[in-house]
Order: C-alpha cells, then sequence, then structure tokens
C-alpha cells in the first residue's frame, strides 16, 4: 500500500472528512440563511417604499385630480433612479409613466407580482426583471408602482459567490489540515507499531514513545508502557524463577537421593532404614513446602486470588499468627508480643495470614540479637506483631532486634530465591519476603522493609476498606484489646 493509500485509511483523515463535510454543510446553511434574509430585508424596502409612494400618488389624484396626477407622475419618472409608474386609462392605454412594455396581463390584476418589464428609454432592448403592485383607482384608472430587482438580484450574487469561494476554502483548507493531522498520527502509530514489533520479537525492553503533549495517544502510550513493564517484570521474574529452581532445587534433590543411596549402601539395620527414610521425608517435606509457596506467588502476581477476597479485621489475622507462632518462639528462645487496633481489610485472608506468618518465621529464623556486637539489651528477644490503621492504609508489621538488612539489600531480598549471605547457612528457601510482596502487590500495597535500631522491620502496607474503621470499633469496643 502506497504512503498516501495508508494516509486516507487512516480513523483520522476519515473523521477530519466528516467534521468537514459537517461544517461545510453548516457554513453552507448559515450563508443560505443569510442570502435568504439580504433578499426578504430588500423584498421589504421595496413594498414600503412603493405602498408610499401609491399612497402620495393617490392622495394627489385626490386633491388635484387627473390633471395633476399626470404632472406628478411624469415629475417622477424624469428622477434619476426613478422607480417604475406608469398610470392606464380603463381603455387600457398608457397615461403617463415610464414604462415602455410589460409582461401581459400585469395589469390586469391587482396586487402584487414580479414581471419582466422595459423602461421607455432603453436602448438595449433587454427585459428587466421588477417587483411592482397595481391599484385600481376611481373612474377605472389603474396605477402601476414599482422597483427594479438588479439590486436584489446583483447583492444575491455577491453573496453566492461569496459562499463558493468560502465553501471552497473550507474544503482545502479541511483536506490539508486532515492531510496533516494523519500524517501526524500516522507517523506516531507507525512508532508505535515499529515498536510493538520489536516487542513481538523478543525485545522486551521497548517502550512505546510518549509525547509532550499528554493527548490520548501520550496516556495510551504511558499505559501501555505500565503493562509493557509488568508484563517484562512477569518474564524476568519467570526466568528467574526457571533458573532458580533449576539451581537451588537441584542441591536438596540431590542430597535427597545420595541420602537414599547411602540407605541402600550402608543401612543395615531396620532403625538405620527408618531414620534414613525419616530424613528422606523430611527433605521431601521442605521441597514441598518450597513448590507451595513458588504456586501460591503464582497466583498473587497473576491476580487468580482475587476471586476469594473478603471483609475481615487484620487485628484477627495477627493474632491468630500469635497464638500459632507463641509456643515456637519461646522454644527457639524469643518472646512473640502482639499489638492490635481494628484494622478494616478488604481481601485474601488466608494468603494474607501467610504473607504474615512468613515475616514471623523469618523474625524468630533470622531475628537472634548478635551478642558480641552490643550488650544484650530487656527486649533485645522480643518480636513484636503489630497490626493498626493509618489513614486509609492498614499496617501489619512483625519487628524484631536482630542484625536486620542492609539498606541497599532490601530491594534485592524481596526477590525469589534470593538469601543474604548472613542467612545462607540457616534452612529455609529464600521465598518468604517474595510471597509477602506478592501478596502486599495483589492488595494494590506495598512492602516496606524498615530500621528498627537495631533490627528490622517488615510492615504489609494495604488499602483500608473503605467505612471499614466505623463498623470494626462498634463491634469491639467492649472486647479487650490482646497485648502479651
Amino acid at each position: 500500500m502506497t504512503a498516501f493509500g495508508k494516509l486516507i485509511r487512516t480513523t483520522a483523515f476519515r473523521l477530519t472528512l466528516v467534521y468537514l463535510f459537517l461544517f461545510a454543510l453548516f457554513a453552507a446553511s448559515l450563508l443560505a440563511y443569510f442570502a435568504w434574509n439580504t433578499r426578504r430585508l430588500i423584498t421589504e424596502q421595496i413594498t414600503t417604499t412603493v405602498n408610499v409612494e401609491i399612497g402620495e400618488i393617490t392622495s394627489i389624484y385626490n386633491r388635484r385630480g387627473l390633471h395633476g396626477l399626470l404632472t406628478t407622475m411624469g415629475n417622477r419618472a424624469l428622477r434619476p433612479g426613478a422607480n417604475l409608474y406608469l398610470l392606464t386609462a380603463p381603455n387600457g392605454q398608457a397615461l403617463a409613466g415610464n414604462v415602455g412594455s410589460l409582461a401581459p396581463g400585469v395589469m390586469s390584476v391587482q396586487g402584487w407580482s414580479e414581471t419582466a418589464y422595459r423602461r421607455i428609454d432603453d436602448q438595449d432592448k433587454t427585459d428587466h426583471r421588477a417587483l411592482v403592485r397595481v391599484a385600481e383607482m376611481d373612474n377605472g384608472f389603474r396605477l402601476l408602482v414599482g422597483r427594479d430587482l438588479e439590486e436584489r438580484r446583483r447583492l444575491f450574487g455577491i453573496v453566492a459567490k461569496a459562499a463558493q469561494w468560502s465553501i471552497l476554502v473550507v474544503v482545502v483548507l479541511g483536506i490539508g489540515g486532515g492531510i496533516f493531522v494523519a500524517r501526524r498520527v500516522l507517523h506516531r502509530i507507525d512508532a508505535m507499531t515499529g515498536t510493538t514489533r520489536r516487542i513481538m520479537a523478543g525485545d522486551l525492553s521497548g517502550r512505546l514513545p510518549v509525547g509532550r503533549s499528554g493527548d490520548e495517544l501520550d496516556r495510551l502510550a504511558e499505559n501501555l508502557n505500565v503493562m509493557l513493564e509488568r508484563i517484562e517484570a512477569l518474564m524476568t521474574g519467570l526466568k528467574e524463577v526457571s533458573d532458580n529452581i533449576a539451581h537451588d532445587l537441584k542441591t536438596p534433590l540431590t542430597r535427597l537421593r545420595n541420602r537414599a543411596e547411602e540407605a541402600l549402601a550402608r543401612s543395615g539395620s531396620e532403625a538405620d532404614y527408618r531414620a534414613a527414610l525419616e530424613r528422606t521425608i523430611e527433605e521431601s517435606d521442605g521441597l514441598i513446602r518450597t513448590f507451595n509457596a513458588l504456586l501460591m506467588i503464582a497466583r498473587a502476581e497473576s491476580g487468580q486470588a482475587r476471586g476469594n477476597m473478603d471483609d475481615f479485621d487484620g487485628a484477627d489475622v495477627a493474632n491468630g499468627i500469635h497464638e500459632l507462632y507463641e509456643p515456637l518462639a519461646e522454644d527457639d528462645g524469643m518472646t512473640l508480643q502482639v499489638k492490635t487496633a481494628p484494622a478494616p481489610i478488604h481481601g485474601n485472608r488466608e494468603l494474607i495470614s501467610q504473607a504474615v506468618a512468613n515475616l514471623v518465621e523469618n523474625a524468630i529464623k533470622y531475628g537472634k540479637p548478635d551478642a558480641g556486637v552490643e550488650p544484650m539489651k530487656a527486649d533485645a528477644r522480643e518480636i513484636l506483631i503489630e497490626a493498626r490503621r493509618e489513614g486509609d492504609q492498614v499496617l501489619l508489621s512483625v519487628s524484631d532486634h536482630g542484625p536486620g538488612i542492609p539498606e541497599g539489600d532490601r530491594k534485592h531480598a524481596v526477590e525469589r530465591f534470593v538469601r543474604l549471605e548472613a542467612s545462607r547457612t540457616l534452612p529455609g528457601s529464600g521465598l518468604g519476603l517474595s510471597l509477602a510482596s506478592a501478596v502486599a502487590t495483589l492488595h494494590g500495597g506495598e512492602l516496606r522493609l524498615g530500621d528498627a535500631h537495631p533490627g528490622l522491620v517488615a510492615t504489609l502496607v494495604l488499602p483500608a476498606r473503605a467505612g471499614g474503621s466505623d463498623r470494626l470499633a462498634a463491634q469491639t469496643q467492649d472486647v479487650p484489646q490482646k497485648a502479651a
């Protein structure tokens, strides 16, 4: 297809033609109304002038008789630019006036009519058009007074020619403007098309060009760029997951196989086989937990969990996690505390509970203070779970007094299978913070990692349910808040 063919097929060009047609139709209607109104105004002026003259001539005839009438008409007919005058006797003979000929039958009918005529002194013998009125006087005399319509015709011609040129100019400028607009739009669309082809070819880093006008194409490009960034992040995450599964899960699978092989080679008693099977089951449970975490992250990032969202209180989640993990924290020498206030949430309770549980597990596992760095504090082994509302947000946080995460590593820490150097000697898969971050993103929030001075504060920031705080406050005003 040629460039001009592409140009005239664009929506912008077609819309321009439609608007051009509508505007030309509107302009033509406006000019036609102006021409008609001008014609009507001139006709009204002629009729008013003729009526006044007939009234004056009739009054002269009544006062001065036929002789005075003939004298008056003779004088008026000789004036420069005079109207048309004709006085006929009862037998139809012309008595006075400046009209040489009329269309047949004009004098026989009283009232207004438009007729062809010639003046007595016309040299070109060409018929003209006039608007005349015929009035019958006493004794059968008939009087004709009229006005030539050349002025009306000439003015109407001027308006008509102006309308023609105006419409022609509108059409030319409209088509030129349509081509200009279509070329600009086509240029931008072609740029977008080129980018999308690169993206379809595998270059997910391509982005649609965004201008500075802020028009609908710029807004569309911005939204598409956000979508492309999300797709690129998902594809990068998928690649990282594949790579991490290939590398990080290879070790436990190899260890599982080696233990089974060792049991077959060295175990000679039932107790040895039982111990080998228990280690195999334990290793398998770890793998199952890893895959379950990956599935939950995939569900959260794909948005599949949005169908199971409900209204609930984040404080109930915090209290439930506290009851579940308090014995585990005590066994590990830690103290688990909880502090809650009404925190209305609309979301997937299972995923949010799992995210908070992951944060608590990390705090128990990695939140032990380093006694060699500073003196042991009274609350150094305390882990605090907190649920509260701040404005239009609900904060579910878990804080400890361990070594924390350096600020430069916090963004990297939420990636899948990432384990910082200090935690590589401890058991784990590196998916806890990844799941918490994916759950927060699913609910339109975020996971924030901060400093507890010392220690780490991991906070799920989620949108609060609109109007939920008042209802929760009414339901819990007689129930004491749990704090352990």
